[in-house]
C-alpha cells in the first residue's frame, strides 16, 4: 500500500480508538472543538509566518488531526464520514479548475481565480459575488476577500496607479472629519481610509495581512530592544522623554 494511505488509515485506525475509550476525546463535539481548531489554524499561521518548517509540519497535524475528528463526528452522527470529505473537494477542485481538466483556456493566474469565482456562482451555494463571506473572518482579513471577489467579476480600477487618486481622496476626507466631525464621523472615515489602503495593497500584489504582521513583529522586536537598554542602566521608560526614547529607537532600526 502506498505509505501516504498507509498513515491515513493509520489516523482514522486512531481516531476510531479515540472516540470509543478515551474520556476526552469521546465527549467532544463540533462547537467544542471550534474553537480549538481556530487556535490550530493560528499557530500554524504562525509557523508560516516564521518560516519554520518543522513547525509548519507538526501545525499540519494537528489541523488534520481536527478534520478527522470532525469527518468522525459526521459519520456518528450518519451524515458524512471521511470519504464524503475527500471525495467532495476532489470534485471540486475538477470542477473548478477546467483550464487543466476540461478544455477552457486560461493566460494567468488572474484568469483562473476570475473562473473560480463565476464557477463558484454557477454552484448556487451563494446567490450574490460576496455571498458566504465568514462573519467572524477578521476585518483586515475580509476587505481583502472582498475586493478580490469583486475584481473576479470585473470590478476593479483599468489601472492600479488610479488607486492612489481615491487613497487621496479618502486621506482627505478623514482629516475633514478629524478637525470637524464628531467620533462617529471619524471611526467612519478611518474605515474609508483603511479599505482604501487596503485596496492599494491588493493591487501591487501585497497581502495587507500579512505585510502588517511583518510591521508589528519589526515593533515588537525594536521596543523590546528599547526597553531591554533602558532596564540595563536602570531607568524607567515612564520617566523618559519621547526625544530620549527616540534615540534608542533609532539606534534598534539600527541594528535590528
Amino acid at each position: 500500500m502506498d505509505k501516504r494511505l498507509a498513515e491515513f488509515k493509520r489516523l482514522l485506525d486512531i481516531m476510531d480508538q479515540l472516540r470509543e475509550a478515551c474520556p476526552w476525546d469521546s465527549k467532544q463535539t463540533n462547537q467544542s472543538l471550534r474553537t480549538l481548531t481556530i487556535e490550530e489554524v493560528y499557530e500554524l499561521a504562525e509557523a508560516v509566518e516564521d518560516e519554520n518548517d518543522e513547525e509548519i509540519r507538526k501545525e499540519l497535524g494537528d489541523i488534520l488531526l481536527h478534520i478527522v475528528f470532525y469527518a468522525k463526528i459526521g459519520q456518528e452522527r450518519e451524515k458524512f464520514d471521511i470519504t464524503d470529505v475527500i471525495k467532495g473537494i476532489n470534485e471540486k477542485l475538477i470542477y473548478r479548475h477546467p483550464h487543466i481538466f476540461s478544455d477552457v483556456k486560461v493566460s494567468s493566474a488572474q484568469d483562473v481565480e476570475e473562473n473560480w469565482e463565476r464557477l463558484k456562482l454557477k454552484e448556487g451555494k451563494k446567490k450574490t459575488v460576496l455571498g458566504g463571506m465568514p462573519k467572524g473572518l477578521p476585518a483586515l482579513i475580509k476587505a481583502h476577500r472582498i475586493q478580490d471577489k469583486a475584481r473576479g467579476v470585473g470590478f476593479d480600477w483599468d489601472e492600479k496607479e488610479q488607486v492612489w487618486d481615491k487613497v487621496l481622496e479618502e486621506y482627505h476626507e478623514l482629516m475633514h472629519e478629524v478637525k470637524n466631525g464628531s467620533e462617529k464621523d471619524i471611526e467612519a472615515e478611518f474605515g474609508d481610509f483603511m479599505f482604501s489602503i487596503i485596496n492599494a495593497a491588493r493591487l501591487y500584489g501585497i497581502n495587507p495581512e500579512n505585510a502588517l504582521e511583518k510591521t508589528n513583529t519589526k515593533f515588537i522586536k525594536r521596543f523590546n530592544y528599547l526597553e531591554k537598554k533602558t532596564i540595563s542602566q536602570g531607568i524607567d521608560l515612564k520617566d523618559m522623554s519621547l526625544d530620549e526614547m527616540n534615540a534608542i529607537w533609532e539606534e534598534a532600526k539600527s541594528k535590528l
